[in-house]
């Protein structure tokens, strides 16, 4: 599993003492309020000390130190940021989207390998998976109903099947 996970992308700079605009790729922008270091590579060499953090509407205003003028905010442009997973405490059920994507997927009841997960989109209700098999894609709402065990770990996830989802399989 990765250390560092994306957790958004810096859009452009706000004001002229260095502050920036973040497009945050996490649940809420509200996520990014926990943090006192985001990082500006995968590896976590580049540290950001955040001075502050506010939400706004869609996007976050963020400061760090050390970047104290426009000039140095528009050189973070299109940066992506990262979060260190250490510094986060997902409550349960709750899990990185990165450690989803490559699961393999499983009917809880037959055991059947039903696909990959290749993908999550975030629909405002509940997330959607999308499970990969075969060159096709399938979409399963990612709810408590459906949902039977997720193991990051072992990189597996196994699922109750809604009728009509997997119905085209021969």
């Amino acid at each position: 599993m990765k250390q560092y996970l994306e957790t958004g992308k810096i859009v452009g700079t706000h004001g002229v003492k260095g502050a920036v605009r973040v497009q945050p790729w996490c649940d809420s922008a509200d996520f990014l309020k926990q943090f006192k270091n985001l990082y500006a590579d995968s590896e976590g060499n580049r540290k950001l000390d955040v001075s502050w953090v506010q939400p706004h509407g869609n996007i976050v205003l963020m400061a760090f130190s050390g970047i104290d003028s426009i000039e140095k905010a528009e050189a973070l442009r299109n940066k992506i940021i990262y979060i260190d997973r250490d510094d986060v405490i997902l409550p349960d059920g709750r899990y990185f989207i990165d450690d989803l994507i490559g699961c393999t997927v499983t009917d809880a009841d037959s055991k059947d390998v039903l696909g990959i997960l290749s993908e999550v989109s975030s629909t405002g209700a509940n997330d959607v998976w999308h499970i990969s098999k075969n060159g096709k894609e399938y979409l399963v709402p990612a709810i408590e109903d459906v949902i039977e065990k997720v193991d990051t770990q072992n990189k597996e996830v196994s699922i109750h099947i809604l009728k009509g989802i997997f119905d085209d399989e021969d």
